[in-house]
């Protein structure tokens, strides 16, 4: 499939560099199957759950994976995308180009690096230092937190971002970029969810290299996605197919979600225990198992998340939904607006 027909013109003013506070009053965009849009706010989310309904939220944890460091007299900027078996981190860095092996950079005091390979796209491999510490601590103390890079802090990081750029559900460390459909919830909200009669599940999806990542290829089936590490608890699974089972809908929030379960359902839609990596690309023309409704996000241009919607709601469908968005100046991208998608019928 090509990828230009994921294309849309997007104003750069519709970019969110700052959440919307409080969380939930964030708007929300309801795309159902058939009929017009609904412009809400995210808070209302409830009155579109039933009592028995259960909704799946990705606890996955963002570490502060941006460091500031130096080579010599130079500045070097690196984020951390992978950790190896051996103790080693995989990275991107710029400049990368006189990064070559052996070479040491300095973070603080007691905390450096040696570059001990370097990937024919640039990217590198680093050995720590950190003086004793473990290296999530050296990250909390001195990391930053990885915002994408169409969030311009030109005044430099931004403290609120440790927070804002966090679930209030996040548990489990080790994304590099933030399940962002989850940042609207407040635990007020969630707790009128649950008094509702909706199930609260959380599953880890560790959101990696591939969300910075633009789809280069011109054709869907020549993009390669970057495998991230997820798991579905037996117990998270048991009460996804209770609820199921009992006729309930399963509402995944974020499209971490959505890959994750859909990785974890056979074919009939029942959910079993994972634990693994999942590279899941979910494109127009594949079959949604076990997903019911989706939060989400606005999402890039040519970007594999804007073809997952597409996929699940319709191409069209979501090209009508992304220009009635604009042309309502809703915001884009992780600190923007969300939308609430129904799986459309085969």
């Amino acid at each position: 499939m090509r990828v230009d027909l994921f294309d849309f013109d997007l104003p750069d003013r519709l970019i969110a560099d700052h959440p919307t506070e409080p969380r939930d009053a964030a708007r929300l965009l309801v795309v159902p199957e058939a009929g017009g849009f609904g412009d809400r706010v995210f808070r209302d989310l409830p009155d579109y759950l039933r009592p028995g309904d259960v909704v799946v939220l990705n606890d996955t944890r963002v570490f502060p994976a941006r460091l500031i460091g130096r080579k010599g007299d130079g500045k070097v900027e690196v984020t951390l995308t992978r950790a190896r078996p051996d103790g080693a981190w995989q990275a991107l860095a710029r400049p990368a180009r006189k990064l070559t092996a052996g070479v040491r950079l300095d973070f603080a005091p007691g905390f450096s690096a040696e570059v001990i390979a370097k990937g024919d796209a640039g990217e590198i491999t680093l050995a720590f230092e950190t003086g004793g510490e473990t290296l999530m601590d050296r990250l909390e103390r001195y990391g930053i937190m990885p915002l994408p890079p169409y969030i311009d802090r030109k005044a430099g990081p931004d403290p609120h971002d440790r927070d804002d750029y966090q679930t209030v559900y996040a548990h489990r460390t080790g994304a590099i970029a933030a399940p962002t459909a989850g940042l609207h919830f407040t635990e007020a909200l969630l707790d009128r969810i649950a008094a509702m009669g909706v199930g609260l599940v959380t599953v880890t999806l560790h959101v990696g290299l591939g969300t910075f990542l633009p789809v280069k290829a011109d054709d869907t089936d020549d993009h390669v996605m970057h495998a991230e590490w997820g798991e579905v608890s037996e117990a998270a699974a048991d009460a996804i197919n209770a609820a199921k089972s009992a006729g309930g809908r399963l509402v995944a929030v974020g499209t971490t979600s959505v890959r994750l379960i859909e990785s974890a359902a056979d074919g009939e839609g029942r959910i079993a225990s994972f634990q693994g990596e999942t590279a899941l690309f979910l494109v127009p023309g594949g079959r949604f198992r076990a997903v019911d409704l989706m939060v989400t996000n606005f999402h890039l241009p040519r970007s594999t998340l804007f073809m997952l919607v597409c996929a699940f709601s319709g191409t069209e469908r979501m090209k009508a939904a992304y220009r009635h968005a604009i042309e309502a100046g809703y915001r884009f991208y992780s600190y923007g607006d969300a939308c609430l998608l129904e799986r459309a019928a085969l």
